[in-house]
């Protein structure tokens, strides 16, 4: 406990580093006061507001919106138009010969992309605007001196704006702060939601309408909640390190090369894409038995309730699908071999060219079932949790999207903290080893990662 203590005054004696720190807590901040501003118009007194809770594939754009999307805030959509740009902006990169060819120019290559998603961000975010206050914004709670197409019309704008406000947020972050800014935004919109659904299960537990269970059962569940932290973080962090080995260089009296280092494949290199994606085609039997009242009470009922076992059991499969998917289209053995070979690295005992592509894809696909199963336990976990009698809204922190977007943040922020601690001579965040992120992994001794 004392050396925690050491370390934490260490960071406040690093100027840069409390500055960044002020500056992100600052930002996040401003943050979660404007996401509070309802949009010109909405009378946040209306009752058509006052039970306006999202459930499915709402509930969890409201969840990243940290509640704003449910308060008909002005940050409604929050940052879901720039990372689903992000994320075509990606998709593009891998099929689309221009965007391949951007993606190897070095900065001014980033720097396009980085333009391109942004003028997407906003076409996304116009044609979302829309649609949200089309079928959101209850008509009962638009104030009878806006008339209703001028609501519309300035919603759009005032949502389109709110967009790149949370996007220029998230940069400034980023350029200025510690973390990712926009991951940091999504993590803060998750924990403000963690209070009160604490607070409703403490009710539950021990307060004055308990349902039963007692402080024991509390107590139990906190544990429970910590014990899957330390398991997700396993999943996180792990990686299987394939180990390459550089030939040795003389030049005039200096040898370069001739050191081991390793290639870094993560156990779960999909990140959380397979749960959104598997969520996303989830969605889909519950909004056909809500627009098609013959669908109702058949088979697809199974697969709109998110604690029946039907449902459960499709939705592991399904992130095992993506998670193979989504690995194969991101991690490319051929292009790891060509730079591999270029740099004059090879991997002990295989040739270079074919078959080190063939054995760095054979590793990857034994490493990435596990993962695999392993993300679709942690998503199925609120499910299991819900069985046993844990409120709905707290137990969505024992897994899926929240826990993984929270701890995998959370990892890449002590990465930085310990970066400048390290710089600075100081000792890092652990007594041993070194905190990993999702974006990096240590070098074995003193070699560098690849």
């Amino acid at each position: 406990m004392k050396k925690l203590f050491t370390t934490l005054g260490n960071i406040w004696k690093i100027e840069e580093l409390k500055e960044r720190i002020m500056f992100t807590l600052l930002i996040l901040l401003v943050y979660r006061f404007v996401s509070h501003v309802v949009l010109p118009g909405v009378d946040p007194t209306s009752p058509a507001l006052t039970n306006n809770a999202k459930s499915g594939i709402l509930g969890l754009l409201d969840m990243f919106a940290g509640g704003s999307f449910s308060r008909i805030s002005i940050l409604a959509l929050g940052v879901m138009p720039y990372i689903s740009a992000s994320i075509v902006v990606q998709l593009l990169g891998i099929a689309v010969p221009t965007f391949q060819k951007m993606q190897k120019e070095g900065e001014s290559g980033r720097n396009k992309l980085n333009q391109i998603t942004r003028y997407l961000t906003v076409a996304i975010t116009i044609v979302q605007s829309i649609g949200y206050v089309k079928t959101q914004v209850p008509v009962e709670a638009i104030l009878p001196i806006m008339g209703t197409t001028m609501f519309y019309i300035v919603s759009v704008i005032v949502l389109t704006a709110g967009t790149l406000f949370v996007m220029w947020l998230g940069e400034k972050i980023t350029d200025k702060g510690i973390g990712n800014g926009t991951s940091l935004i999504i993590m803060v919109g998750i924990i403000a939601r963690l209070p009160n659904a604490l607070a409703q299960e403490v009710t539950a537990r021990v307060g004055s309408a308990s349902e039963g269970g007692g402080p024991v059962a509390l107590v139990l569940e906190i544990v429970a909640l910590l014990a899957v932290v330390m398991f997700t973080v396993l999943i996180v962090q792990g990686v299987r390190k394939v180990p390459v080995q550089y030939a040795k260089k003389i030049v005039g009296n200096r040898q370069f090369g001739g050191v081991r280092q390793y290639i870094p494949l993560k156990v779960n290199a999909a990140g959380v894409m397979p749960i959104i994606f598997a969520q996303a085609l989830m969605f889909i039997p519950g909004a056909l038995t809500s627009f098609v009242p013959s669908f109702q009470g058949s088979w697809l009922m199974q697969f709109s309730n998110p604690v029946s076992l039907a449902y459960s059991l499709t939705f592991a499969f399904l992130i095992i699908a993506f998670t193979f998917f989504y690995t194969a289209i991101t991690v490319n053995p051929t292009q790891m071999s060509d730079d591999m070979k270029k740099n004059g690295g090879f991997i002990p005992g295989i040739k270079p060219g074919f078959a080190t592509s063939s054995f760095i894809d054979d590793v990857i696909s034994k490493i990435t079932f596990p993962g695999a199963v392993f993300l679709a336990i942690i998503a199925i976990l609120p499910s299991i949790a819900v069985k046993f009698g844990i409120k709905q809204e707290f137990a969505q922190f024992f897994g899926g999207t929240s826990l993984l977007i929270l701890v995998g943040v959370v990892l890449d922020t002590l990465q930085q903290i310990e970066s400048y601690l390290l710089m600075r001579h100081y000792d890092g965040l652990m007594k041993t080893g070194r905190i990993t992120g999702r974006t990096g992994v240590p070098a074995a001794s003193s070699n560098a990662v690849l």
